[in-house]
């Protein structure tokens, strides 16, 4: 199925414009659930109540509201939002080009892939080579359904990809939560903490490595009351030791990481036939 775009805009700098479509490049893969009536199953409706007027209010019925003061509303159209975004709800105008490691992760929200639209394929391609030659990020604002947001531009995968972004005053401070600066830590328990993630330690990020397992139980638990099966719902258990020393937290956990390079070596030699087997079945 080809992709579906769900916006369009363009992207500026000096003067040069380049026309782009917006695509959603992720989105949550949960298991969503519809609200039943536990006595007949049948699935409610939810419904907008009034209750000054101790009624039912249909969409056409409601205005937007901002609370100013406790209980008064200022009402807003609208149109009126709508007048606010001007041309801006089209221009991703940039602002400053700046390198990518400068910019805390923190600050992102949701990620977007950009595709050139029609007569903007050279100059998007010129853009997409020269940040990825020149290592550095695009960062603009732009006005999402009614929101302005900033947003980072960065070349990736041979294109460019769009990130939303929280402004400095939507980030708390890291300064109001309590870090143990208080603790004192040993040098060998930052030896032996070091080895540890050295142990565990991989060249890059692999993705396909992860997947939503507790999703996966949640689908097979479904599957089977559809095919009319008596099901016990039970999630993995995990066994842990109570140690309250770190010292010795840290000694059980590399120990238990060495053991399983040793035990993975050791199942060929234990049982050859299955492998041979194995070997010629793929033949």
């Amino acid at each position: 199925m080809p992709a579906h775009s769900i916006g369009s805009g363009t992207i500026s700098f000096g003067l040069v414009s380049i026309p782009v479509k917006l695509y959603t490049a992720a989105s949550s893969q949960g298991v969503s659930f519809n609200m039943l009536h536990a006595t007949c199953g049948s699935r409610i409706k939810q419904q907008t109540f009034c209750p000054t007027c101790n009624a039912v209010v249909e969409r056409a019925g409601l205005v937007r509201g901002y609370e100013f003061a406790k209980e008064q509303y200022v009402r807003v159209a609208d149109e009126e939002l709508k007048a606010l975004e001007g041309e801006a709800s089209k221009v991703i105008d940039i602002a400053e080009f700046v390198p990518l490691e400068s910019v805390d992760p923190i600050y992102f929200e949701k990620t977007y892939y950009l595709g050139p639209d029609k007569g903007g394929e050279k100059a998007y391609r010129l853009l997409a080579d020269s940040m990825a030659t020149h290592q550095r990020v695009a960062l603009a604002k732009f006005v999402m359904r009614g929101k302005e947001t900033l947003v980072l531009v960065r070349a990736a995968q041979g294109g460019l990809m769009l990130h939303t972004m929280y402004f400095a005053d939507e980030v708390r401070s890291f300064g109001e939560i309590e870090k143990g600066q208080s603790v004192k830590v040993k040098e060998g328990e930052i030896e032996l903490a070091r080895q540890l993630i050295d142990g565990l330690a991989g060249d890059a990020f692999q993705p396909e490595k992860y997947a939503d397992e507790y999703r996966q139980r949640v689908l097979d638990l479904v599957n089977q009351k559809v095919e009319g099966k008596e099901v016990t719902a039970v999630g993995p258990q995990t066994q842990r030791a109570q140690v309250i020393d770190l010292m010795e937290a840290l000694k059980q956990s590399l120990a238990a990481h060495e053991k399983k390079p040793l035990a993975k070596a050791m199942k060929p030699e234990a049982a050859p036939a299955p492998a041979k087997k194995a070997a010629a079945a793929k033949k």
